[in-house]
């Protein structure tokens, strides 16, 4: 059985690199993908965003923009806020259900579906919030989250 061998593409003598072919990952491709990742990092650090919406998605659009959606939780204006503050970039158009965000230069479209805005959010009695559970200051007759979760 005749076994082949790859092996890299050699140099020519001339000292012309060979052609790469087609390369998906191009410069301006890891420039949105790290702009994709450093808004993603900042809502990550926020607890009350995270806890709140249900269903957030993303996908990368046609004009190479990323479009970030989500359901009940803030208002698009709310996280495009909260975004500025987080990574730098500016604001480019803000409302209630959607906003548009650049951050280094790539274009975030942010929409909320059926938003209830951060002040709604955190006044809801039936959701269980991470800050509340961690807040060991307050003491209350009450079991805190963590004991009721622990059976203690």
């Amino acid at each position: 059985m005749l076994v082949r061998r790859k092996h890299a593409p050699r140099r020519p003598k001339d000292g012309t690199l060979p052609d790469q072919g087609d390369d998906d990952l191009s410069l301006t491709d890891a420039l949105r993908y790290e702009a994709f990742g450093r808004v993603m990092a900042a809502l990550a650090t926020e607890a009350d965003f995270i806890e709140s919406c249900r269903d957030l998605t993303w996908w990368r659009g046609a004009d190479h923009s990323w479009h970030v959606e989500w359901r009940d939780g803030p208002y698009a204006s709310e996280v495009a806020v909260l975004l500025a503050e987080g990574v730098p970039g500016r604001s480019l158009s803000a409302g209630a259900g959607s906003a548009v965000l650049d951050v280094m230069g790539v274009r975030f479209e942010l929409r909320a579906v059926d938003p209830m805005g951060r002040a709604r959010v955190r006044a809801r009695p039936g959701l269980w919030r991470l800050a509340e559970a961690l807040d060991t200051t307050r003491r209350t007759n009450t079991r805190h989250p963590w004991e009721e979760l622990l059976g203690g």
